[in-house]
């Protein structure tokens, strides 16, 4: 138990058990005995209490009314009954009404405490659990999920309907798109919400131990298996299992996951047991799935089980809009975790993060922020704390402008620089016809002409400043 006094609450006039609830529980417990049953129901009504007591005895007859009661008054409170006889009919009353344990003569110090302990850890496990639950429902949430560009918002929209079914889901897309966390926000949509959700990634796991990953193994089913284990698929049972990166799996391991899905049944490792569970499968991967098939590196008919609900996930280039809600959210969550005071970026940053391509997609934006904030001692995030993978404009130029390759010891930045002003000249120094030549946007040029110091007597800016 922790330092802090347990509160205990007992419902007790026998001698015997007061005397060694005392003697157990003293010495960390604040304790109350009420032998008045219309009293106890009050102290229940007026106080919250980490324990409570209640003795059936000759006294107080051997009815369950206020086990009953207490129980509906106070339920997450765990209730152990102390009795002067064990009889197998009051244990199995007691714990039907919502008894947390049964104690009865001889009343054993060491066996009260522990009981107190092993009650209360319970009870704060039960909370986390609940509290976890309650966090999930806030996270995974559809509404919360940042959708700006149309073709993300008509795959959310997709997505709500299909989390009330119980139809397979394929989710593709490149890495760092977001399936991992759409599985989750699918399942706690779903009417199974309430019952396990477990993950496992297929990739980089040898085919025996990914076939004890998703199945199970019993006891000496191989050299090291010492014990029983039960499998993700059992895990799951009433909920949801996704299956990440499932282009990963091994062709023995697909025929075995066929039947799986199919019937709902396996046989752990080494075992002949049919085990038949209830869960709903949501696959994901970034592999190109017909085309294993074409290769014959992915079975035919497990691709057809699979692709009843097929979802693509954008890239984040192809929802520009998405960006930069998304880096000011990743920003908030970041800085508070760290303790940072960012208030948000500059324009020239912002323009940074919009200009880039995002090859590493959301993971790479995350990475990509946490890193900025780190770096960064303003209040605003500045283009020099977003360290990006250097772009050379060259790759976005047509063939005949991408001939002049970096030399040993030649500077990527000149070489930026130099493919700016070519493409300036090659456009009469007109800034949005030179930046749709290099295949960038004209804020991005414009960044980039500032961080050059790039001039031209014809711009504006520039006749102004002579002017003076």
């Amino acid at each position: 138990m922790n330092d802090q006094k347990v509160t205990v609450l007992a419902y007790d006039d026998y001698a015997e058990s007061k005397n060694k609830i005392i003697e157990a529980l003293a010495p960390t417990s604040n304790i109350t005995f009420q032998p008045d049953a219309s009293t106890f129901q009050k102290k229940i009504i007026a106080h919250q209490y980490d324990v409570i007591f209640i003795n059936i005895g000759q006294s107080n007859g051997s009815t369950f009314e206020i086990l009953k009661n207490t129980q509906s008054q106070t339920p997450y409170t765990p209730i152990i009954i102390t009795s002067t006889e064990e009889k197998a009919e009051l244990v199995v009353e007691a714990l039907r009404h919502g008894a947390y344990d049964f104690i009865a003569p001889p009343f054993s110090p060491t066996r009260i405490r522990l009981v107190v302990e092993k009650a209360l850890k319970q009870r704060e496990l039960e909370n986390e659990i609940a509290y976890l639950r309650r966090r999930q429902d806030i996270v995974y949430n559809f509404d919360r999920i940042i959708a700006v560009s149309p073709n993300f918002q008509a795959i959310l929209k997709n997505l709500k309907r299909f989390a009330l079914t119980d139809s397979t889901i394929l989710l593709t897309g490149k890495t760092g798109t977001g399936k991992s966390f759409l599985s989750g926000t699918i399942h706690y949509n779903s009417p199974r919400k309430k019952h396990p959700f477990i993950k496992i990634n297929c990739a980089n796991m040898s085919e025996s131990l990914l076939e004890s990953e998703l199945f199970g193994h019993e006891k000496g089913a191989f050299t090291g298996a010492d014990k029983q284990r039960i499998g993700r698929f059992e895990q799951a049972n009433g909920g949801t299992i996704f299956l990440d990166e499932i282009g990963e799996i091994p062709m023995e391991i697909q025929a075995k996951l066929l039947r799986a899905i199919e019937d709902r049944s396996f046989e752990r490792v080494g075992g002949n047991k049919t085990i038949r569970v209830d869960v709903r499968l949501i696959v994901a991967t970034n592999k190109d799935l017909p085309q294993q098939v074409a290769e014959k590196k992915f079975r035919e008919d497990l691709y057809y089980r699979i692709n009843v609900l097929p979802v693509t996930l954008p890239s984040l280039s192809e929802r520009p809009l998405c960006i930069v809600p998304l880096a000011h959210s990743l920003l908030q969550k970041s800085a508070a975790s760290m303790g940072r005071t960012i208030k948000g970026f500059s324009p020239e940053a912002i323009e940074t993060l919009c200009s880039y391509h995002w090859p590493g997609n959301i993971r790479q934006l995350a990475n990509t922020i946490e890193r900025a904030i780190i770096l960064e001692d303003s209040q605003l995030v500045q283009p020099a704390s977003i360290q990006l993978p250097e772009q050379i404009i060259a790759e976005q130029q047509p063939q005949a402008q991408t001939q002049t390759l970096l030399q040993p010891g030649e500077s990527l930045q000149v070489h930026e620089q130099e493919l700016i002003i070519r493409a300036l000249e090659d456009n009469l120094w007109v800034q949005k016809n030179a930046a749709h030549q290099l295949g960038i946007s004209p804020r991005a040029l414009n960044y980039k002409i500032k961080k050059f110091g790039i001039t031209h007597p014809n711009w504006r800016r520039n006749k102004e400043s002579q002017d003076q």
